[in-house]
């Protein structure tokens, strides 16, 4: 069922992976790398509902896993001194100061503190996603839904716009020719894009319609009949839920197909990313050793340092956890443990990337079956986060 190449110390990761291909449809693929070296490069499954055979070069819609990689070409632009973390957003997208925005920082993007996360304030219809100039003047005319530096409240897709805007107004690039000529080319990645060239487009996987739970069903007697105390419980996360959906579900998303040809051509940098598991575990690698790899740099070290402290603590009032919050990523969560100092970003459906600087350790899992069943409950990245992680630590204990 598996194909690639794994290295003896991290067979855990490929039982990983196989347990994930028998209990989910679709196919998936994940690479690691440990220090500079590639350890693991696996993949297997299906990349359709016809059964065609997921392939070396498969990519797959990995929704907000890409918003690490669109962090990543905000913090170049960053480390080259063309934006300053804690200037005002309008200083460089002077549109952006309506409606009392004029002291929103870049910082408050990269944090989800702008508060600007409500697309289903902004759009009438999930389409209008496909239409950059759209997003970006709808945003720059909306009005703040909480005082901006006053916690977190996750930007699911309006994240992308902000980035992918502040990005091409300092480089003169748009994020897809910014990600090739910045990122992919240098690093000689095989598949990392946010808005898919036509001749790259049947290398993309389709979402499988046979979905199966991404948790499994609690087995056993039923629960107790639900009571006042749960009750209030569930009434006074109202707001968080409304929030939620503000922030998730512009109208129609519902019938909206992430992987169509039509919405992975379109540049969505809060969303439909679309990239093999060695591009995005490439990238993180360079990230985890410390900006550098092949002898290509793409950041400084002291970027590194200060994309990796956390900027918000405390839980999020769209996503009802402490994501940790640094520049643009958030902790890298795993089944045996929360690893200090990594960062990361996993999507929904499943998939996701992280990079560990103090263990030069970095993986990423991509995969299209299963997405779409538990929005926060999917714990496949975290599941191989622990395998990952579990895998590096004795093989560097042998060392």
């Amino acid at each position: 069922m598996i194909h690639g190449h794994l290295h003896p110390d991290f067979w855990r990761v490929g039982q990983t992976l196989e347990k994930m291909l028998k209990d989910f449809p679709g196919g998936a693929a994940v690479c690691v790398y440990h220090g500079k070296e590639k350890v693991v490069d696996i993949w297997g499954g299906v990349m359709d509902d016809k059964g065609t055979p997921w392939h070396a070069d498969t990519m797959a819609v990995s929704f907000s896993t890409t918003k690490g990689v669109a962090s990543t070409a905000l913090h170049i632009c960053a480390d080259r001194g063309l934006i300053d973390y804690d200037t005002p957003v309008s200083r460089y997208w002077p549109e952006f100061s309506q409606k009392g925005k004029q002291d929103i920082t870049v910082r408050h993007v990269l944090t989800h503190q702008a508060g600007l996360f409500g697309i289903r304030r902004l759009i009438d219809r999930a389409e209008n996603m496909l239409d950059w100039e759209h997003m970006v003047e709808k945003l720059a005319a909306a009005e703040t839904q909480m005082k901006p530096g006053r916690g977190s409240a996750y930007h699911a897709l309006t994240y992308g716009w902000l980035v992918g805007e502040l990005v091409r107004r300092v480089s003169g690039k748009t994020m897809p020719e910014f990600l090739k000529s910045e990122i992919a080319d240098p690093l000689k990645l095989d598949g990392l894009y946010i808005g898919v060239p036509e001749e790259e487009l049947l290398r993309v996987s389709r979402l499988v319609s046979a979905m199966k739970s991404a948790t499994p069903k609690p087995k056993g007697k039923r629960g107790k009949k639900k009571g006042p105390d749960l009750r209030r419980q569930i009434l006074g996360r109202i707001p968080q839920v409304v929030r939620m959906a503000q922030a998730l579900a512009p109208r129609g998303v519902g019938k909206f197909d992430f992987s169509s040809p039509e919405a992975v051509k379109a540049s969505i940098p809060g969303a439909n990313g679309v990239f093999t598991a060695r591009s995005l575990a490439k990238l993180y690698a360079t990230l985890a050793n410390g900006g550098e790899f092949d002898g290509v740099r793409l950041l400084s070290e002291d970027t590194i340092s200060k994309i990796s402290q956390i900027q918000v603590r405390g839980t999020d009032k769209v996503v009802p956890l402490d994501m940790q919050w640094r520049l643009g990523y958030h902790m890298a969560g795993t089944t045996k443990g929360i690893p200090r100092g990594a960062f990361g970003h996993y999507g929904f459906g499943g998939s996701g990337a992280f990079a560990h600087p103090k263990r030069k350790l970095a993986a990423a899992l991509i995969l299209n079956g299963g997405v779409g069943t538990n929005l926060l409950a999917d714990l496949r990245m975290p599941q191989m986060g622990g395998a990952v992680l579990e895998s590096a630590l004795k093989r560097e204990g042998q060392q």
